[in-house]
């Protein structure tokens, strides 16, 4: 996503590096940070799994929310780490399907983690989550980006 703009060379730099930080800000939402590693179940080896994300963006916050089905709220971690929002946790398999053979499992179990970049105008220490049916609701606040100032017109 890009600014088109018109004006004088001060300008233009102005409003590139205003659309940089756009860009490499949705430009990270689609990038996938994943913890390294295959975790053990069982006999059996398995891939930590990405949640999927939708973004909106209000005039007032960034909201995020994380598909998370099967998974209980106390097995989710939400944190900001390195400028980033990342949401990880683990689902166990039930025991009760210790023993026997499992002929099926489309069911994911494991780790999970996804991050993503937040923009320099989040309020990193007013965000909030929320867990209802399956879907983890993150709220970031706006804020006004570091070094940014209005000057009045005179």
């Amino acid at each position: 996503m890009s600014i088109i703009g018109y004006g004088g060379d001060n300008f233009g730099r102005f409003e590139s590096s205003i659309s940089n930080m756009f860009d490499d800000f949705f430009r990270d939402l689609n990038t996938v940070r994943r913890t390294g590693g295959l975790t053990t179940r069982g006999n059996r080896l398995s891939k930590p799994w990405v949640p999927p994300l939708d973004v909106h963006e209000t005039d007032s916050e960034y909201i995020v929310n994380a598909e998370l089905p099967g998974v209980n709220k106390e097995q989710i971690n939400v944190d900001v780490r390195e400028n980033a929002l990342v949401i990880s946790g683990e689902t166990k398999q039930d025991q009760k399907y210790k023993e026997g053979n499992t002929h099926i499992q489309e069911r994911r179990y494991g780790s999970f983690s996804r991050a993503i970049s937040l923009p320099q105008n989040a309020k990193s220490d007013e965000i909030t989550a929320k867990f209802e049916q399956g879907v983890l609701e993150v709220k970031i606040p706006k804020g006004e980006a570091p070094g940014s100032k209005k000057i009045n017109v005179q």
